[in-house]
């Protein structure tokens, strides 16, 4: 696991993100797994807290993560850039988003964003509190693990990745194929039909 120093978050914002994930569980519509999720985004003005909650549907595939569901209220409403993340659930020990709902916050978080997985059972300044390194290796049972984006998400691809230069494009520059909105593959193959 790459270390990342985590952003700094406040007292004030450490307690708020706890306790509004906690409080955004209430909002989970879940009458198929009954596995409540919360969960609540720091947006980068340090102010704006986000909450999203699990909502499932008879279509199980159509269903939204409550990590998820915070990024969509959050971009919908112009947040476009988030520094803090806690996710809870009923479960006394941490659940951590799943892989698509990380690639997701990828798009929109920091590797540095801190992410607090919150037990059910927490208690402010009672429950203990552990690195990802320790949990990985022990029980998680009442203990708020405290990670990062990066994390959570080693060696990921992001939107920084895109801009990178493609020399095994092909046929046209990786700069002329973005402007033209397509990715190369699909410039060269119009260049070819073309022709």
């Amino acid at each position: 696991m790459a270390p990342y120093k985590p952003l700094p978050l406040s007292d004030s914002q450490h307690k708020t993100l706890i306790s509004q994930a906690l409080a955004a569980r209430d909002g989970s519509y879940s009458p198929y797994s009954k596995f409540r999720v919360g969960a609540c985004l720091l947006g980068d003005d340090g102010e704006t807290f986000i909450k999203g909650a699990n909502v499932e549907c008879a279509s199980y595939g159509g269903a939204i993560c409550a990590e998820r569901t915070a990024i969509v209220k959050g971009v919908s409403e112009g947040v476009r850039k988030f520094v803090g993340l806690a996710v809870s659930s009923d479960v006394n020990g941490m659940v951590s988003p799943c892989g698509i709902c990380r690639q997701v916050l990828r798009e929109f978080c920091p590797l540095e964003m801190p992410v607090l997985l919150v037990p059910a059972s927490y208690v402010e300044g009672k429950t203990r509190s552990i690195a990802a390194a320790e949990a990985e290796h022990g029980s998680t049972e009442d203990t708020l693990v405290e990670t990062t984006m990066g994390e959570l998400l080693p060696l990921s691809f992001g939107p920084d990745d895109l801009a990178k230069p493609r020399p095994g494009a092909g046929g046209g520059s990786s700069a002329e194929s973005a402007s033209a909105g397509l990715p190369a593959s699909e410039t060269d193959r119009d260049a070819t039909a073309a022709a």
